[in-house]
């Protein structure tokens, strides 16, 4: 047989092949060092995709700890579905929370969490900190931080149980019969049919008990029946209520029609004590709380108390006082005041920059514009950080940018932005009426709504949320609002000082939100320490703010609503301080360039900042690890003074 010879072409063609087989099989030295360094590519779009952070997948982002804590916020979901406590369905705030308060009134719900939470705290204690890695570390600070803050929450739970159950006699029973379906036991109809006839006759008894409390004009008075009627805590039972009959419906939901013989039984006792019920939770709002018939909006809260606070603040490794967090505040509004003074002077008006304000809240666009003045401000923001080199935008981020509007009923709580995956505008619509039509335009104007976008979407929460969706996402469980809300406000901070705002009407728009963060920190601590009532609360923003009457109430209401918790509106300026305060640490001393510190803080999630710090400076953590980072100087006696309200 003829033996065939290969061309040279051909030979050539395979060494090419066998070659390039062998070079793809070796590490490639970009991947064994360190990341090219782009920062100063006259392309900052190109520099941002190339010095991308590295993938979530990458052993930089590995911890022990990740299976634990990922296995405890899939026990603990579980857990909370069983006993109604968790749900994703709800059309309004304030049903979510009667639904939770309802299951929260359960004593085999606390029983449950507690045995939970402690098995795991002992899991803890097992684990060979030492041994880990500082990622991993972290994780067992905050899984550790996690469990012993829920403990506490069970204990202040329970107290505000007993402190409404004198107004609830009826609760344990309605959670007995929800109980005993969810653990699917056979009903006894006739049984159950006495339980609820019972029930009517219990709630009719109590209330007119507290009727006899009421005097004509509208006060209470001393009768020894009940031990005593606080506001909160009658509008924690009327919220509590409105969970208990939603709870009583599912209950009856699930036999009735598919069982003839509970239906027979129960169906007329069920309907009495379902308008009983709805009839008592109306005479707690409108007779103990004083709510007009049909009005949602009155603001009650439900004050924690110091201790609470305290608690709180460890929690989210704030080692400051309730008290030194005012003076932080005041402090920080004195600048504020400051420089409105100098903005309101190069507009003509003087040192009376309420006037300056005034002026600058009549600077918005006409009605239908809105949508395309966000648009602008939302890339201009974009823009800016991108230009300077600031922060890894990436393209996909700024692609799936955004916008809604948001309904009349959001605004009475909303009544300017929100951001995140999306921007949610609010701004007049044709059902509202002509006075708060101008209140929504006047406080969404151009100069508010500039400082406002960048804060809600590039480089704030729009960022942000995109970057937590792909990075250490198991630490969501640790959400912290002074991180989240922190971070955007940090933006805010970081964008004035490097003269973002132009004009003095855009630094005008600027400060005011600056001032209404300190408001926030003044008037919610001192909400909950007893020293402001809601309606203070709202004056204060009016008088020392700015705020139109409206917005501040719908601002307040938000606070104390039970939507968020005690902190929340602490969270965005402290957050933000204490960002600012380790960007001069670490930036403003060259151990890390603008855009590492920025893109690195992104990837560690939703967790305490002083945990970050700890990462980003290479801390030595100890198992008993505790906050100390006082992230803002006080003078002495600046404590003391907090005299603004």
């Amino acid at each position: 047989m003829e033996r065939k010879i290969f061309e040279p072409s051909v030979l050539l063609m395979i060494a090419l092949l066998l070659c390039a087989c062998l070079i793809a099989s070796l590490p490639t030295q970009a991947g064994q060092g360190k990341r090219k360094d782009t920062s100063q590519s006259s392309n900052p779009q190109q520099a941002a995709e190339e010095a991308s952070p590295e993938e979530p997948g990458s052993g930089a982002f590995q911890s022990e700890m990740r299976g634990s804590i990922e296995r405890y916020a899939a026990d603990r979901r579980s857990l909370n579905r069983y006993y109604e406590a968790e749900k994703h369905d709800f059309a309004a705030e304030q049903d979510s929370r009667g639904d939770r308060l309802a299951a929260e009134m359960s004593p085999a719900y606390h029983a449950r969490m507690k045995k939970f939470d402690e098995e795991w705290l002992g899991r803890l204690q097992r684990i060979d900190f030492d041994s880990m890695s500082e990622s991993g570390q972290i994780d067992y600070l905050l899984l550790g931080n996690y469990l012993r803050h829920d403990l506490r929450q069970l204990d202040l739970q329970a107290k505000a149980v007993s402190d409404a159950t004198p107004l609830m006699p009826y609760a344990q029973s309605i959670l007995d019969l929800e109980q005993s379906r969810r653990r699917m036991e056979p009903i006894n109809s006739p049984k159950a049919a006495a339980i609820l006839n019972k029930l009517t006759e219990q709630i009719k008894e109590t209330r007119r008990k507290l009727e006899g409390r009421i005097k004509p004009d509208g006060t209470a008075q001393e009768r020894p029946e009940i031990a005593g009627i606080k506001k909160t805590v009658a509008s924690r039972a009327a919220i509590a209520t409105e969970g208990l009959r939603s709870m009583l419906k599912r209950w009856f939901a699930f036999y009735n029609g598919y069982d003839p013989v509970f239906t027979w039984w129960v169906d007329a006792p069920y309907k009495a004590l379902d308008k009983t019920l709805k009839d008592y939770e109306t005479f707690l709002r409108e007779k103990v709380v004083g709510a007009k018939p049909g009005d949602n909006s009155v603001i009650v809260g439900d004050p924690i108390g110091r201790e609470a606070l305290m608690s709180e603040l460890a929690y989210q490794m704030i080692p400051y006082t309730p008290e030194e967090l005012i003076a932080i505040a005041e402090k920080e509004y004195a600048w504020c005041e400051k420089e409105m003074k100098r903005a309101s002077r190069e507009m003509g008006y003087g040192d009376d920059w309420h006037k300056a304000l005034e002026a600058v809240k009549n600077m918005h666009v006409e009605p239908g514009q809105q949508p395309e003045l966000i648009r602008k401000l939302m890339f201009e923001a974009v823009d800016f950080v991108e230009k300077r080199n600031l922060i890894t935008v990436p393209e996909l981020a700024r692609e799936t940018l955004r916008m809604e509007m948001m309904s009349p009923e959001r605004q009475l709580v909303n009544p300017f932005f929100t951001g995140g995956e999306e921007i949610t505008v609010s701004f007049p619509t044709d059902t509202m009426s002509q006075d708060d039509k101008l209140m929504s335009m006047r406080g969404n104007n151009i100069p508010f709504a500039r400082a406002t976008v960048l804060h809600e979407m590039i480089p704030g929460h729009h960022l942000q949320g995109f970057m937590a969706a792909r990075y250490r996402s198991y630490r969501r469980l640790f959400d912290t609002p002074f991180w989240v809300e922190g971070w955007a406000l940090y933006w805010e901070l970081r964008m004035w000082d490097l003269d973002f705002a132009r004009t003095p009407a855009d630094r005008i728009g600027m400060l005011f939100w600056r001032m209404h963060r300190c408001a926030r920190i003044i008037f919610s601590l001192s909400f909950h320490l007893g020293k402001m009532t809601p309606q203070e609360c709202i004056d204060f923003l009016v008088n020392r703010v700015g705020h139109e009457r409206a917005n501040a109430a719908a601002e307040v209401r938000r606070s104390f609503n039970g939507s968020v918790g005690p902190l929340y509106q602490c969270a965005y300026l402290l957050g933000g301080l204490q960002i600012r305060a380790l960007h001069r640490e670490l930036v403003d001393s060259g151990k890390m360039t603008e855009r590492a510190f920025h893109d690195t803080l992104l990837r560690e999630n939703s967790i305490p900042i002083e945990l970050m710090r700890a990462d980003l400076t290479g801390q030595k953590l100890a198992r008993d690890f505790h906050s100390t980072w006082r992230f803002y100087n006080l003078e002495p006696g600046e404590v003391a003074r907090g005299s603004m309200h």
